[in-house]
C-alpha cells in the first residue's frame, strides 16, 4: 500500500513538476526575445471602417462607464460603428437604451441590439451582431473595460499586413489595489500578458485573443469559421482556428486596455470555472487539429502545453491529499530514502514559477519588489482554487455542458467601496464550499504531524495549503451566508 501511494504522489508530482519548469522555456525566449521590438507602422492616410462590439449581459453597474469610454475613442465617427450588443433581461436595457440614443443625437453611429435569446450566449451575440457589421475590421469590449481613447489608432495601422488576423493589447487594472484578492489576480494576469502573451507572439508560437481588448480582422474570423458556442472559451477557440489557417497574430504589450478585477471570491470563482471549463474542452476540440497541422514541431508542443495547462488542478488536489500521508510513511515505514532524496528536485518548480511572476511584475512595474511580496499569497490562492477548478476540469473531460455564466462586476475603480445596493448575485452555495474546509482543517492536522516528527520541508507546502484551501473555504462561505 505504501509504494502505491508514493508512485500516485511522484506521478502528480511529476505532471505538476513539468507544467511548472515550462515557465523556465519560457523565461529562456524572453531573454532570447527581450530585444525583438514590434515595429509600430504607420497611421495610414484613409483609415478603414472599424465596428466595435460591446456584448452585454445585465451590466447596469459598468454599461455606462463603457460605452461612455467607447465613445471618447479618437477614431473618425464616419469610419466608426458601435454595437451594443445587449442580451440583458433587467433595467439594463433602458440604461443602454438610453445611452444609444444619447449619442446618436451626437452623430455617432451607434446601434442597440437587442436578442430576445441567449442563444450561443457571448460567441452567438458576437456572431449575430457580425453578419450585420459595416467594418472591415472588429474591435471587441467586454463590459468591464474602460479602454484608452487612442485604441484604436495604435492597433489599426499593424493591418496594413495582409497576413495579420487580430491584434490584442495587454489589460490593466482599474481596482488592482483594492484587496489583497485583486492584488493577487493582478500577480497572474500580468504573467499571463507580460510573458506568456508577449513570448509567445516573439518567439513564433501561437497566442490567443483574450476575449477583449483586441481587433480583428473581420474576414479573419470568417474564414477561421466564425464565431463558435461549443466551449466556454470561444476566445480562445477562434484564436486557434485562425492561427491554423495561417493568420498572424500581433501582441502589443505596451498599448493597455484598462478593466475591473473581480472583487468577491464567488464571482472569482465562476470566471476561473469558465476559463478552465472552457480551456480544456478547446484542447478536446482542437488539439487532434494542431497535431496534424503543417507547423514546427516545437510550435506544436507549445501549443500542447498551453492548451492543456489546466489539467494540473486536479494533481494539485491528488498531492494535497497525500502530502500528509507521505508524511507519516517517511516516519514509520523504512526503505524508502532514495525516493525521498529525488524528491527534492521537486522544489525547482515552484523556484521557477517564482521567477516567472517575478520577471513579469519587473518588466512592468516600478515597485515590482513590493507586489512580489504578495507571491506566497498568490500561490496559496491558486492552491486555494484547485477544488473548483478541479470540477471544471472534470466535466470538460466527460463532456458535461453547461451554459455561460457571466462574471459579475460592481463598477470599483481603485479603493472605492462596492455599491450598497447588490444586484447581481455568485453567493450559490456547494459541496466545493465544505470540500476547500474540510481540506483546510485536515492541513491543519497535517501540520501538527510534520511538527511533531519534524519534517521541517513538508510544513511550508502544508501552510500554503492550509492558507490556501481555509482562506477560499471560508470567503465563500461567508459570501454564500451573509451577501444580501
Amino acid at each position: 500500500m505504501e509504494e502505491i501511494i508514493l508512485i500516485i504522489y511522484f506521478l502528480a508530482l511529476s505532471i505538476l513538476f513539468g507544467f511548472g519548469i515550462h515557465g523556465l522555456i519560457l523565461l529562456y525566449y524572453y531573454r532570447k526575445t527581450q530585444n525583438n521590438k514590434i515595429k509600430e507602422p504607420e497611421l495610414p492616410k484613409e483609415l478603414p471602417m472599424v465596428t466595435i462590439q460591446l456584448p452585454l449581459y445585465n451590466e447596469y453597474f459598468v454599461v455606462e462607464r463603457l460605452i461612455r469610454s467607447v465613445c471618447n475613442i479618437k477614431y473618425p465617427k464616419e469610419k466608426l460603428e458601435i454595437q451594443v450588443l445587449d442580451d440583458s433581461t433587467d433595467e439594463s436595457q433602458e440604461l443602454c437604451k438610453s445611452l444609444v440614443e444619447e449619442y446618436k443625437k451626437k452623430g455617432f453611429n451607434i446601434k442597440y441590439i437587442h436578442r430576445t435569446d441567449r442563444t450561443g450566449y457571448k460567441a452567438g451575440a458576437l456572431k449575430h451582431g457580425l453578419e450585420i457589421a459595416e467594418g472591415d475590421f472588429v474591435a471587441i469590449f467586454d463590459a468591464d473595460f474602460v479602454p484608452n481613447e487612442n485604441f484604436l489608432l495604435k492597433t489599426v495601422p499593424y493591418f496594413s499586413n495582409p497576413q495579420i488576423g487580430m491584434v490584442q493589447t495587454r489589460w490593466e487594472h482599474l481596482n488592482e489595489e483594492y484587496s489583497y484578492l485583486t492584488r493577487a489576480q493582478a500577480l497572474a494576469l500580468d504573467g499571463h500578458f507580460v510573458l506568456e502573451q508577449q513570448v509567445r507572439n516573439k518567439a513564433g508560437f501561437f497566442i490567443n485573443f483574450n476575449g477583449t481588448a483586441g481587433i480583428w480582422r473581420k474576414s479573419a474570423i470568417i474564414d477561421a469559421g466564425n464565431w463558435e458556442p461549443d466551449t466556454l472559451t470561444e476566445d480562445l477557440d477562434l484564436s486557434y482556428r485562425a492561427q491554423l489557417r495561417g493568420w498572424k497574430f500581433v501582441y502589443l504589450n505596451d498599448v493597455t486596455s484598462p478593466a475591473e478585477l473581480p472583487a468577491d471570491i464567488n464571482a472569482l470563482k465562476t470566471q476561473q470555472f469558465r476559463w478552465t471549463k472552457g480551456a480544456v474542452e478547446t484542447a478536446k476540440k482542437l488539439l487532434p487539429r494542431v497535431l496534424k497541422a503543417d507547423i514546427p514541431l516545437k510550435v506544436k508542443l507549445e501549443c500542447f502545453v498551453h492548451l492543456t495547462s489546466n489539467i494540473v488542478f486536479p494533481f494539485i488536489i491528488i498531492v494535497a491529499l497525500l502530502n500528509v500521508p507521505i508524511v507519516l510513511i517517511k516516519n514509520t515505514v523504512g526503505g524508502f530514502d532514495q525516493f525521498y532524496s529525488f524528491m527534492s528536485v521537486f522544489v525547482l518548480a515552484s523556484i521557477s514559477t517564482f521567477l516567472f511572476y517575478m520577471y513579469a511584475q519587473k518588466a512592468i512595474h516600478l515597485d515590482w519588489r513590493r507586489r512580489l511580496l504578495l507571491f506566497p499569497v498568490f500561490l496559496a490562492g491558486s492552491m486555494g482554487f484547485a477544488v473548483n477548478n478541479t470540477k471544471a476540469v472534470l466535466e470538460a473531460l466527460i463532456g458535461k455542458k453547461t451554459g455561460f455564466a457571466r462574471t459579475p462586476k460592481e463598477g470599483i475603480i481603485g479603493t472605492a467601496p462596492k455599491p450598497k445596493v447588490k444586484k447581481y448575485k455568485s453567493n450559490k452555495f456547494s459541496w466545493i464550499v465544505l470540500f476547500e474546509i474540510l481540506l483546510a482543517l485536515y492541513f491543519v492536522v497535517g501540520v501538527g504531524i510534520s511538527v511533531y516528527y519534524l519534517e521541517i520541508a513538508a510544513i511550508p507546502f502544508q501552510l500554503l495549503f492550509l492558507l490556501g484551501f481555509g482562506t477560499v473555504g471560508y470567503l465563500s462561505l461567508r459570501h454564500a451566508i451573509f451577501s444580501k
